[in-house]
């Protein structure tokens, strides 16, 4: 009887496999219980959750980056268009001056062939054989055409990088001069898409109006000079676009868009962690 009754109670034993909550009391317990989750720590300090205070963006950080998306969109159809323009070979088309409106044949002169459209619908191109047997101003434009595509394809990723749109560059007045240097790349590859189109427009009209030139080499403006000229109004317009809207954060760091990060998951009590991590 003596040894039945010393023994301690089962109820009181601790047993190894429990938790130090367990061990500690129901007090322990209670205060797991009331410790904040990883929602809920993320909806105090402001990370994330449906709770949280979400971070205002003021409506002049909203109108900038609505100008850079509005110009870049500009300048990627005018980019369009200028090759479009560099590829057709109707920079210049043949003036139709006799009273005979049935014509045999159109030529068509380009920077890089000349066609040769025959009344039945039949259309036989040849390409330049010779580079230095060209006219100048055909190569000259060959150069400045060429360059300007190449230089709108440089102005694409300098803008992507500064725009208040991507992250690749930390969002601050360093970003805004990026975008901004893009939108000069820009302004400046339609200007230089201007001088062949204008520099070919300029010896089309005059040769027109020469008598001394005869009637079978004058020659009217091509639809491709019109192509240029739109793609060029809209690469200029595109880049004062992006220029106006990254010149009003250049100043201003508070105007960036907020980086947004989530906040890190926790494990549970049991010291693993959540099948949804894995996901």
């Amino acid at each position: 009887r003596a040894r039945i009754e010393s023994a301690p109670e089962p109820s009181k034993r601790v047993l190894p496999g429990r938790s130090w909550a367990n061990r500690l009391g129901p007090r322990a317990g209670s205060a797991g219980a009331k410790a904040p989750g990883p929602a809920q720590g993320a909806a105090q300090h402001g990370l994330g959750g449906s709770g949280g205070r979400r971070a205002r963006v003021s409506p002049l950080a909203m109108g900038s980056a609505a100008l850079e998306i509005l110009g870049l969109v500009l300048c990627l159809v005018g980019w369009g268009g200028l090759i479009l323009a560099c590829g057709l070979p109707m920079w210049q088309v043949t003036a139709f001056l006799d009273h005979n409106i049935v014509t045999a044949q159109t030529t068509w002169k380009g920077l890089w062939m000349s066609c040769v459209v025959q009344s039945t619908g039949h259309m036989q191109c040849k390409v330049y054989d010779s580079v230095l047997a060209l006219s100048t101003e055909v190569q000259a434009a060959r150069a400045l055409t060429v360059g300007a595509v190449l230089l709108a394809f440089v102005a694409l990723f300098v803008t992507l990088a500064g725009a208040q749109c991507t992250t690749c560059v930390a969002p601050g007045p360093a970003k805004a001069r990026v975008a901004l240097t893009g939108g000069v790349l820009y302004l400046l590859c339609g200007l230089l898409a201007l001088v062949p189109l204008c520099w070919f427009a300029n010896i089309v009209v005059r040769e027109f109006y020469d008598p001394s030139v005869p009637v079978s080499q004058k020659y009217e403006l091509g639809a491709a000079l019109y192509i240029g000229w739109a793609a060029t109004a809209l690469l200029m317009v595109g880049g004062g676009l992006l220029c106006c809207g990254a010149w009003v954060c250049t100043s201003r760091p508070d105007l960036s868009f907020p980086v947004k990060y989530s906040a890190p998951r926790r494990p549970t009590a049991t010291g693993d962690y959540d099948k949804k991590n894995y996901v």
